[in-house]
Parts: structure tokens; sequence; C-alpha cells
């Protein structure tokens, strides 16, 4: 992510990673606690097992071909629902004002439609089959001309299908609003054009993002607000690198900082939070979480709607080197568990 960038490779460490190692502990003691209440209802009554759902395997061991198939379609359901996600945030007159300043620019927004753009996907093998990134257009989606003209008020139907008209819209959000947080990003520094998430918004008026960073008052947030935005921000993460979403460095990172602030903004409480933030990241990166949602299940033993969101979301669970030797490399001892590959783009 961002290797076409000079510097990229110079810049300083994200400090949310060494909070996020530090706080290791308590990732343990929820993690025990969340195992613990899996077979009982919120009144401690023992709960029945969806029909819908697999029981938990009694050890990776047990797992067979045909049940690795079948962890594999559940996870792919829990982590991109056939249905979507139906969030309770709305997009309001954030778009709108976007353009109106020139963060959006509609022309070029158009036009990018108009060229092939990457995404996180499954290889070529059907039966490991994960939603393909958003088809190429010739003009732009009728939802994307909706926002760019018109307030809404309708809480975000989010899909597979329209994952990634939402990270287009969310991207100039995040990265423009202005926090006077953003003051102590670890973005604003001598990197800041150089970075994917600046250098590659080449969507509005100006040809680099890195001139409206931080520059407008889209949504505005109070002082408290904008603390709750902050510490949530800095303990989710994304598995296209090692940063936590305050350190937008990235498309991603930008974007789903921009719900927050949305999400903040219209009341959303912190656990309401984490769980926006969890079904937008698994839609970006469907391939990355199918896997972190069969880690849990068989290494575990922890079904996916019985952990607390902030959990999979953390540096161990979703930055990617983390993620990469605590999921891939227990699901890859597992020999029946289909390993979907997958790539990620965080570029237009």
């Amino acid at each position: 992510m961002g290797a076409a960038y000079p510097g990229w490779g110079d810049r300083p460490a994200s400090p949310a990673v060494a909070e996020a190692r530090r706080t290791e502990p308590s990732r343990r003691r929820l993690l025990a606690g969340a195992a613990a209440l899996a077979s009982f209802g919120c009144l401690g009554v023992p709960r029945l097992a969806a029909a819908a759902r697999l029981p938990l395997p009694a050890s990776p061991r047990a797992v067979t071909p045909d049940l690795g198939l079948a962890l594999f379609d559940e996870a792919m359901r829990d982590a991109v629902p056939p249905d979507g996600f139906r969030s309770r945030i709305a997009l309001g007159d954030s778009v709108v004002r976007l353009a109106a300043a020139g963060v959006i620019d509609r022309d070029r927004l158009a036009a990018s439609y108009r060229t092939a753009r990457g995404g996180d996907h499954a290889a070529a093998d059907p039966a490991f089959w994960l939603p393909p990134p958003a088809p190429v257009r010739d003009e732009l989606p009728a939802s994307l001309r909706r926002a760019l003209d018109w307030p809404s008020a309708r809480p975000i139907h989010l899909t597979a299908e329209n994952a990634g008209h939402y990270l287009m819209l969310l991207w100039p959000l995040g990265l423009a609003n202005f926090m006077a947080a953003n003051a102590t990003s670890p973005i604003n520094g001598p990197y800041l054009d150089r970075l994917a998430s600046t250098a590659g918004w080449t969507l509005g008026r100006e040809p680099s993002g890195a001139a409206y960073f931080n520059g407008f008052p889209i949504v505005p947030l109070t002082a408290e607000q904008e603390a709750t935005v902050v510490r949530v921000a800095e303990t989710i993460f994304r598995p296209c690198c090692n940063n936590s979403t305050f350190y937008q460095d990235c498309n991603h990172g930008s974007a789903l900082l921009g719900l927050l602030e949305l999400g903040v903004a219209q009341g959303l409480d912190e656990p309401a939070l984490y769980r926006e933030a969890l079904a937008i990241n698994a839609m970006w990166f469907p391939a990355k979480y199918v896997q972190t949602v069969m880690y849990f299940k068989v290494i575990e033993q922890i079904d996916w709607p019985d952990l607390p969101p902030a959990v999979p979301l953390g540096y161990r669970y979703s930055a990617i080197d983390a993620w990469r030797g605590t999921v891939r490399d227990s699901l890859a001892r597992i020999p029946n568990l289909p390993k979907p590959e997958s790539r990620t783009s965080c570029s237009i």
C-alpha cells in the first residue's frame, strides 16, 4: 500500500501499534469473556443454537473437507451478508458539501468509473468465490449521482455491490473534514502529500488530495465528539497495513474515519461505532475477514455473532502483519479449510 510514493518506507511507526500491544492482556480477558458467554443468553439462560449456524468444531482436527466448505460458506455469510448490512448512519448533506467545496469533482469522479479499479477479492477458483470489485461503468452509478446532488437522511444499506461506491464517497470525507485533533494526526507531517490517501485522491478540483486535508467543516463535531472519534479510530486497524484508522494514510483509513465522524455526529455510541466499522471493513476486505471468521470459530471457539466487534478490529486481528501471524498462519495448519487468496488496492 502506497509503495509508489517517495518516502513511504521512512515514515515513523504508528503510536497506536505500541498501545495495541500494551493492552494485549485486556484483549485476552475480553476473548475469554466472549467464549464464556457464547453459550448463554443475555440473562444467563442457555442459548439454543440458531438453526442456520454450524456448531463449533470439537477441534481443528475435526474439520473434514465437507465441514471445511460449510465453515467457509458460513464465514462468507457472516463477513458479507447476502442481504447486506443496514447501517444506522446516513450520509446527510456531507457529500453535497464535499462537491460544493470542490473536494469531489463530478466529472473526474465519473471518469474514474470508466477505468478498472482493483479490490480485495478471491483468486480464480470459483469454489472459493468472493464478491468482485464494483463493475466498471460508463457513467456514475445512480446512487452516487443522488448523493452528489441531494442530502439523504436514509441510513446506508451496504452491500457487496455498492461497498466500493461508498468507499469513494467516504474517502474524501475523512480526508477533508476538519477536526482539531487532526493537528496531531500521524499523517500531518512532511509526507502528507506522498500518501495513498492524499496523493491518491485525484478526483477533486486540486491535483492532489493533500490540498484538502483537514480543511472543511463538513461534519461539525464538538470537542467531546472528536475525542470519541479519535479514541475509537486509534483502536481500529485495517488489513492492508499496520496503521490505525486515525493514521489515515490510505483510502480505507480515510473512508472509515469519515464514517466514524458521521456516526458520532449522529449520536452513535462506541459499541455501535465498532459494529459499523467491522461491517464496512469486512465488505472492503472480504477475503481477509472470511478467514478471520473461520479463525475465531475453529481456533478460538467463538462464533462470529458472539464476538464483541472491537476484538477483530484490533491490532492483533486486523493489522496486516499481525493478521498474517495470527489468522493466516494458524489456518494454514488446518488442511481442510479453504484459503481464499486476495489482493488489496488502496488506489482509485
